[in-house]
């Protein structure tokens, strides 16, 4: 009983001599933490923390109850697991530190092409209707939105087009047997950068099996950029959405065209980026 009183008494006291700076040091931890969490949720880096946290509650376990041999291993597991971390959760970290730099630091950035709303959607008019005669004819496609990711690397393994994003243009690149039908399309500011570029393969394990290459490379691409990947399946002509490593099957048209509205439509306060909106 004396030792509850005693722990209350300290929380209380410390609770009491808490500045406006402890309580803002705490609010942005607590905020890091939590975007941390959030950040990890669903994937597999997930999985591994509640291994490290098991890990953890081990380690301590073992110190009180002083099984020497146990908690010697444990201590230099978890001291050569900070390099194997490192090393294991280098695509997460990677995606981490590119959601970091697309924040909007508008101080330190120029404006970039002047996009107007008229010309986002005659864009995505020109795309859903490019998407569905390819989809009618069973004709496989794969285009890449540029949003606020660059993705140049991937523009230059392909051939650079250059040229306003029309219907006529998209569905003559990905005819059959043509030089540049093999690959993917990448738009940047309603214009069609390249063609036949080549996208990173996803490592995922839990994709369909009747997924093939066009699918998962439109969902690797996704994974390592906030770009948007709209695949036509060649054996099916079911059009999909690919974003943040998640694929959406069999899309109609009409949803096709809501979500790219909510998606790619520019600000009027901020015309250097696409909207980062969530699919509807």
């Amino acid at each position: 009983m004396l030792d509850i009183n005693s722990f209350l008494g300290d929380f209380f006291d410390i609770i009491f001599r808490m500045t406006i700076n402890d309580i803002v040091d705490i609010s942005i931890v607590a905020y890091i933490f939590y975007k941390i969490f959030m950040f990890i949720k669903d994937t597999r880096a997930e999985q591994v923390l509640k291994g490290i946290l098991f890990l953890l509650v081990a380690t301590q376990i073992s110190e009180t109850f002083k099984l020497h041999t146990l908690y010697w291993i444990l201590v230099n597991a978890l001291e050569f697991g900070v390099i194997a971390g490192l090393i294991i959760f280098q695509p997460e970290l990677r995606a981490g530190l590119e959601h970091i730099g697309r924040a909007k630091f508008n101080f330190f950035m120029k404006n970039g092409p002047n996009i107007s709303e008229e010309a986002i959607t005659k864009t995505i008019e020109e795309i859903v209707e490019a998407l569905y005669s390819l989809s009618r004819q069973k004709i496989g496609a794969l285009i890449i939105m540029e949003r606020q990711t660059k993705i140049g690397d991937i523009i230059n393994t392909g051939t650079s087009i250059d040229g306003e994003a029309s219907r006529q243009l998209l569905i003559n690149i990905f005819i059959p047997n043509t030089p540049l039908h093999d690959g993917a399309v990448v738009i940047r500011d309603s214009q069609v950068k390249a063609a036949a570029c080549f996208l990173p393969l996803t490592e995922s394990k839990d994709l369909s099996k009747d997924l093939g290459t066009r699918h998962r490379a439109g969902i690797g691409v996704s994974e390592v950029s906030d770009c948007i990947s709209l695949i036509v399946s060649e054996e099916t002509g079911d059009v999909s959405i690919a974003k943040a490593g998640k694929l959406y099957r069999n899309i109609s048209k009409d949803r096709m065209t809501n979500i790219l509205r909510s998606n790619l439509k520019t600000k009027t306060d901020d015309k250097n980026f696409f909207k980062g909106g969530i699919f509807r």
